[in-house]
Parts: structure tokens; C-alpha cells; sequence
């Protein structure tokens, strides 16, 4: 499943999802390279 994640103010990043973290973040995967960021759209309700 695709999801897309704030990682700043102006930067936003969108990939294959990995995992929720405890703190509400969220893990995408984009190629080899791993983001943390907080949830874009209806994803911060959960």
C-alpha cells in the first residue's frame, strides 16, 4: 500500500508502506531508502 508522509514543513514523501511506529508516525520505503514522518490526509485520524 502506498502512503504518503510529511518528513517538514514543505517536504512531503510518498512510498510503499512499512510500518506504524508507537509515536504515530509512519515508515515508507522509496527505492533503498527509508522515511519517518507523520501521516498525510485521513491517516492522522487513526
Amino acid at each position: 500500500m502506498i502512503r504518503t508522509i510529511n518528513i517538514g514543513s514543505y517536504i512531503s514523501v510518498q512510498g510503499m508502506f512499512l510500518r506504524q511506529l508507537p509515536d504515530g508516525k509512519v515508515a515508507v520505503r522509496v527505492g533503498d531508502k527509508t522515511f519517518v514522518g507523520t501521516p498525510v490526509g485521513n491517516d492522522q485520524a487513526a
